[in-house]
Order: C-alpha cells, then sequence, then structure tokens
C-alpha cells in the first residue's frame, strides 16, 4: 500500500484551508486517511501550517511520500533536513549528538529568519495605516481650506456691496 502525505481541503468557497494528512495513495483527496498531522492556511501572510513534525518525521521515515506542496511545507519546518541528517547517522557517516546539534542550529536560524519576517511585514503594515491616515488628513485639510476660502470669497462681495450700499447714504447725508 502507497502511502502519501498529502492536503485534505476544507473551508468553504474562495476561502479553503487544508489539513495536512496521511493517506492511502488511492483514496480521494477528501476522503479517508490514516492520521491528521496538523493544518495549512494559505489565506494568512506568512501562510500558517501547524503540524506535528514529529509524527511528520516518522512517516517520512517510515517511506510515506510528500505530495510537492507538502513536500515545501515539510522542507520549510526542517522535516526533511531531519531525515537528511538522520539517514547520515544510520551510515555511520555522523554522530546522533552531532545530527542533533546541526539541528537545533539551524532550527534556530530558520526561526529567527520566520519571526524577522513577521515582524518586518506587522512594520510594513503598520507605516501603511499611518501614511494612509496622514494623506487622508491632509485630503481633510485641504478640503477644509477651500471651504474657508470659497466662504471667504462670497463673504467679499456682500461686504462690499453693504459698503456701497452704505457710502452713498453717507454721502447723502453730509450734502
Amino acid at each position: 500500500m502507497a502511502v502519501k502525505i498529502r492536503l485534505a481541503r476544507r473551508g468553504r468557497k474562495k476561502a479553503a484551508q487544508f489539513d495536512i494528512v496521511v493517506a492511502d495513495a488511492r483514496a480521494p483527496r477528501d476522503g479517508r486517511f490514516i492520521e491528521k498531522l496538523g493544518t495549512y492556511d494559505p489565506n494568512t501572510n506568512p501562510a500558517s501550517i501547524n503540524f506535528d513534525a514529529d509524527k511528520a518525521f516518522d512517516w517520512i521515515m517510515k517511506g510515506a511520500q510528500p505530495t510537492d506542496t507538502v513536500r515545501a511545507m515539510l522542507s520549510y519546518r526542517g522535516v526533511l533536513y531531519r531525515k537528511h541528517l538522520q539517514l547520515g547517522v544510520i551510515k555511520g557517516a555522523i554522530g546522533q549528538d552531532v545530527a542533533d546539534q546541526r539541528y537545533a542550529d539551524w532550527k534556530e536560524q530558520k526561526d529567527a529568519k520566520i519571526e524577522g519576517k513577521r515582524t518586518t511585514l506587522g512594520t510594513a503594515k503598520e507605516e501603511a495605516r499611518k501614511a494612509q491616515l496622514a494623506a487622508e488628513t491632509k485630503v481633510k485639510e485641504a478640503r477644509a481650506e477651500a471651504i474657508r476660502q470659497k466662504q471667504a470669497v462670497a463673504a467679499a462681495p456682500a461686504a462690499t456691496e453693504a459698503d456701497a450700499t452704505e457710502a452713498p447714504a453717507t454721502e447723502e447725508a453730509a450734502s
């Protein structure tokens, strides 16, 4: 029996979420599965990938074949690198303690990189919001100034008309 690690779709139309499952290769996409490893949500930025790495590693070591998308996720989270190191241990190329240390170092660097991206996206979003608010404030002030100028122009002819009507009256009174 060929076993695959693949995605099973769920969620509503145009807002898909996926379960990462271990299933028989002959089973339908959303059909029976052997075990659920986690979830994948491509709608967030960066995409949310939550799965049990130890279970995924066990299935990979047993010979389960991941699909292309799941292979990318496993690589992103270090499961395939861990498999690579474990195969080196089995062949005797490196020791288990060396493999564990290399994996821990890689994992630390990767987590820092992911957190840096998350922080960068958060600050960029905040800066974009502040820039939009400043642009809206500028437009609002420009509109208020235009209204003030219109009112001043409308008030100026009324004032000159009032002065013009008062001026002849005062001249007639003076004569």
